[in-house]
């Protein structure tokens, strides 16, 4: 038999041109009618606002003791708010003034807390800027402060859950805040305080790089008492000319 070759393969009909373009046009049409439809509902909601607004300045240009009586009771209320703000600072003052810590509440608190707590004490003795800065990136300072000389701290805070009965303060603390206190941030006064104890080489290294070191006893007269932290610390040194 001779070989019969095989029928040939039909090609699948390609789709019409025109069908697309039809779709195509279908579905932006759609779009447009959608636009076209809530740039209508603004328009409407604009021309109704300025009818609003317009209907509320003529009657009130009409009723003009309206104006009178809203501005009277604006200036009241003005004036209980100022009042009344005023008086929140006040009193704010009075407890930065009375505020005392013991130690056993100190010891208490969580580090960061501890923080919080010497900034308090720092604004109690009239550091009005003082805020807290501790945490990932605060290159060795947790508390700055500017006291009522002018004079600028840094302060590295240091707390022991267990007070002077856990691991003492070490030189690399003194170290760490010692590089960057007065480069990065300009200070008169580099202070580590914490509520426990510093290892004995704290104290003469302290002493070579000018810093000021606050242990358990001296944060006990700081903060149970009334007297600000500068005139309990030895050596402090006078605020800068021209401040």
């Amino acid at each position: 038999m001779a070989n019969r070759r095989p029928p040939p393969r039909r090609r699948p009909a390609a789709r019409h041109p025109a069908r697309r373009t039809t779709q195509f046009r279908r579905r932006r049409s759609r779009r447009q009618q959608h636009r076209d439809n809530q740039l209508l509902l603004l328009g409407f909601a604009a021309a109704a606002g300025l009818a609003l607004v317009w209907a509320v300045v003529s009657w009130l240009l009409v009723n003009w003791w309206a104006l009178v009586i809203i501005g009277a009771l604006a200036a009241v209320g003005g004036t209980v708010w100022v009042h009344r703000y005023r008086q929140q600072q006040v009193w704010d003052r009075v407890r930065q003034q009375a505020l005392r810590y013991g130690l056993p509440q100190l010891d208490a608190l969580h580090h960061r807390d501890f923080e919080y707590a010497i900034r308090d004490l720092m604004r109690r003795d009239g550091c009005t800027d003082a805020r807290q800065i501790g945490g990932a990136g605060d290159n060795g300072a947790d508390v700055l402060a500017t006291d009522p000389l002018g004079r600028s701290w840094v302060i590295q805070v240091k707390h022991r859950r267990d007070g002077d009965r856990g691991s003492p303060v070490g030189t690399p603390d003194l170290q760490r805040v010692n590089g960057t206190a007065r480069q990065l941030y300009g200070a008169d006064i580099v202070l580590v305080v914490t509520n426990g104890r510093f290892s004995t080489r704290c104290a003469p290294l302290a002493q070579q790089l000018h810093m000021h070191l606050a242990d358990r006893r001296t944060l006990a007269t700081w903060a149970g008492g009334g007297r600000p932290l500068w005139e309990l610390l030895p050596k402090i040194p006078p605020p800068r000319k021209g401040r």
